[in-house]
């Protein structure tokens, strides 16, 4: 039985030193080191799912995967704090938050990109400007301005303060200058007004940045710390992230499982809506030129 011809096996590949091989081992290499670096980010968030199931004694000296599964960690974490609270609380500015970013960017946006009007280009720019300010400067300002309005201890405190975004604006004019002029002067002859071109078209149409924008809003929303610290005192406004930090206090002796299975319950939510929405993320930082 005679073999394969010499040509014929490397034109398969199968001979070491070839493009095709050697194309072969970098992919091989390439997914090992991908995967190397995605277990090394995912190390701490590992090593905190699984700590939230162990005991105090067992969490430095036991071995990584618990020998029993201590569920109570979470039972004693969400009587410990009203956590159902803070979830709907943070729940609530984060969609509100969400929710008005996207209108006032796509508003903004749609304004910058597909009008004309005096000091358009100066105006973009000074709203991109916004960018380069430092968010603890704007702490004293905002907390005045909140005090004033009587808005202490609400949800208009959480709300409005971040109601628009400078990076929201950019995103969405960048998406909706690609947008062919073409479907605007369709809508226009069928008597579309521009708001209607505005809802009904432009936003439907780039609906990968629209989903972008709102993931990274509603996560800047739910992870936010330092804000809603100062501008809430109470437990019926405080949102998740307060109330995981006020978490040592109300215990009163630290218990370091507890403390991670209450940050496992506050950061589910965040990688739940991540994981659902990445692909539009990554369709929109595509589309829209953005570098990562």
């Amino acid at each position: 039985m005679k073999g394969p011809k010499p040509g014929a096996t490397a034109r398969l590949g199968l001979v070491a030193g070839t493009p095709v091989a050697r194309a072969r081992l970098g992919s091989v290499l390439m997914d090992g080191l991908t995967l190397f670096v995605a277990l090394l980010f995912l190390a701490p968030l590992i090593w905190l799912a699984l700590g939230a199931f162990k005991t105090q004694s067992t969490l430095f000296t036991g071995p990584l995967i618990p020998e029993s599964w201590n569920w109570r960690n979470f039972v004693d974490a969400w009587n410990s704090a009203p956590f159902g609270r803070y979830l709907f609380n943070s729940l609530l500015v984060s969609t509100a938050s969400t929710f008005l970013v996207v209108m006032t960017s796509a508003l903004a946006a749609f304004a910058f990109s597909r009008m004309s009007f005096p000091g358009q280009h100066a105006l973009f720019l000074l709203a991109l400007a916004t960018l380069m300010i430092p968010g603890d400067v704007l702490l004293i300002p905002n907390f005045l301005t909140v005090r004033g309005f009587g808005w202490i201890n609400s949800y208009w405190a959480l709300i409005v303060p971040f109601a628009a975004s400078a990076f929201g604006i950019f995103l969405l004019r960048q998406a909706f200058l690609k947008t062919p002029q073409e479907l605007e002067d369709a809508a226009r002859i069928d008597g579309a007004t521009p708001m209607q071109f505005l809802l009904r078209v432009l936003m439907p149409v780039n609906a990968p940045a629209l989903s972008a924008l709102s993931v990274l809003t509603f996560l800047s929303s739910w992870n936010a710390l330092v804000w809603p610290f100062i501008a809430t005192s109470r437990d019926e406004y405080r949102t998740v992230q307060v109330g995981l930090a006020q978490f040592n206090n109300l215990e009163g002796a630290t218990n370091v499982p507890e403390i991670l299975a209450a940050t496992l319950i506050v950061i589910t939510p965040v990688l739940l809506v991540y994981a659902l929405a990445q692909k539009w993320f990554i369709e929109s930082a595509a589309s829209s030129g953005l570098k990562g």
